[in-house]
Order: C-alpha cells, then sequence, then structure tokens
C-alpha cells in the first residue's frame, strides 16, 4: 500500500466535487450577475427579484444535470470497489 494510491484518490475525488458543484453553481452565479446588473440599470432593490431566478436556474440545473451527476457518481465508486485489490494487495 502506497501513499501515492491514496493521494490520487483523494485528488480524483476533489476533482470529481469541484466538477459536480461547479456544474449547479456556475449558472445560479451567471443568472446572480445579469439580475445585478439588471438591478443596478433600473434601481430596482427588491432582494426577491434576485434570490428567485437564481434559485430556479439552480433547480432547473439540478434537474437537467441530475441523471449526469448519478453517472459520473456511479462511476467514480465503480472505479473505487475495482482498485480494492490492488490497494489491499
Amino acid at each position: 500500500m502506497e501513499p501515492e494510491v491514496f493521494v490520487g484518490i483523494l485528488s480524483n475525488s476533489l476533482f470529481i466535487v469541484i466538477k459536480l458543484v461547479s456544474a449547479i453553481v456556475l449558472p445560479g452565479l451567471l443568472i446572480g450577475l445579469v439580475v445585478a446588473v439588471f438591478q443596478a440599470a433600473t434601481s430596482i432593490n427588491e432582494q426577491t427579484l434576485s434570490f428567485l431566478p437564481r434559485l430556479i436556474i439552480t433547480i432547473t440545473a439540478l434537474i437537467f444535470g441530475g441523471h449526469w451527476i448519478t453517472q459520473v457518481l456511479m462511476d467514480y465508486f465503480q472505479s473505487l470497489v475495482m482498485q480494492i485489490p490492488e490497494i489491499a494487495g
């Protein structure tokens, strides 16, 4: 059992987490930026105007990306299970 194996597993898992979280968060950030520019241009300071579009886009990203997120997690879990003999042996 070499430490490099565990470092590789940790780096792969962190990369997958960053990839999956960014697929959910980035659309909300972009919509938040558009709404903030709109609010600055029109001087509307309504809090729900900035919250509701981000919520809707985040839920939409989860609905459309849910299958992909689940598939990525399942593939990674299967690769971890397949690595058990290499790590243990």
